[in-house]
């Protein structure tokens, strides 16, 4: 009964934080100076006259108070209606089944690498210490204090421009199909962007596991287990990765809003044909379905990992169960 409880109000939780999200960037965009048949028109907007722009308008539901156009929006969503995408001039459930794929290989590739990479440097750090730790936190702080947008084009300007060891843009080549690119040609487009994003979130959860795993390579228990004999690698093993794992898991968590914002930058930068650059084409052109599909897709995925990490928390330590 208790869990029935627990699930339900996680679910009713995880409903309200959705409509708020919606809701905050409906009114973000309402407010926004972007008019959306400005954008709509581009340069046909010097020969429309108002007729036509009271045609778009009332075809677009524009027409009607704020509060109606958001409750109509919500309407269709709850029966399965995402919406239009004037940017695209297709349906916003097809603008986003074209591009998540991109997206997903991109973000949860460097999600799932920053996290090994950070845990590993971690680890290194803590337990070698001397140099080898100084060299580490150097390269985590330099790294934590780069924008990834900046990071992105110094990739671009040594290994595609000046070296051309890499491709220049893109999830393909140019003029190529995407049904045409063969698997080779898919890895060679996402090495660039997949390493801007990967060295991206590394130095938080590296930073985090170092101090954990010093603080427990200090604590009183693994100082009885010297004692008894126990070698430097029997520590790490039985008592410090998983106790550092607890906040490695958390920054891991916690990182994947930001892992999100770090993917709209490096796909600008990288023409990548993901979720992030048709949510910067939307905001452009006050494309307000599918922006508000994005951000309700993006608060849904950010909400359901950190309930899967106090999930997997009691896995890696039952303490916590108690």
């Amino acid at each position: 009964m208790d869990l029935q409880l627990t699930v339900a109000a996680r679910l009713i939780r995880q409903v309200l934080l959705l409509a708020t999200v919606a809701l905050a960037v409906f009114l973000l965009m309402k407010t926004s100076p972007v008019d959306p048949i400005d954008a709509y028109l581009g340069p046909a907007i010097a020969t429309a006259g108002p007729e036509q722009r009271a045609q778009i308008a009332a075809a677009w539901g524009l027409d009607q108070p704020a509060h109606v156009q958001f409750l109509a929006w919500a309407g269709h969503v709850l029966r399965g209606d995402l919406g239009f995408s004037t940017t695209y001039h297709a349906p916003v459930a097809q603008v986003m089944g074209d591009r998540i794929g991109a997206s997903l290989a991109l973000t949860g590739l460097a999600w799932l690498l920053s996290g090994l990479l950070g845990f590993a440097l971690g680890v290194i750090a803590a337990v070698r210490g001397g140099w080898i730790d100084r060299v580490i936190r150097l390269y985590c702080y330099v790294l934590a204090s780069t924008p990834t947008f900046w990071f992105a084009m110094i990739l671009l300007m040594v290994f595609s421009v000046t070296l051309g060891w890499t491709p220049i843009c893109c999830s393909g080549p140019i003029g190529v199909p995407p049904d045409q690119v063969s698997f080779v040609q898919r890895l060679q487009h996402l090495i660039l962007p997949l390493t801007a994003l990967t060295l991206f979130g590394v130095a938080q959860i590296a930073l985090h596991t170092r101090v954990k795993l010093i603080e427990v390579l200090q604590s009183d228990y693994v100082l009885l287990a010297r004692a008894q004999g126990a070698s430097a690698l029997d520590i790490v093993w039985h008592h410090g990765l998983r106790n550092a794992a607890l906040p490695a898991l958390t920054v891991m968590m916690a990182s994947i809003g930001e892992l999100f914002g770090g993917a709209i930058l490096a796909e600008q930068v990288f023409a990548w044909p993901g979720l992030g650059r048709a949510s910067v084409e939307a905001g452009m052109k006050g494309d307000v379905p599918l922006l508000l599909a994005i951000a309700v897709l993006t608060a849904l995925v950010v909400s359901s990992a950190n309930m899967l990490a106090d999930w997997l928390y009691q896995l890696v330590d039952p303490r916590v169960r108690q």
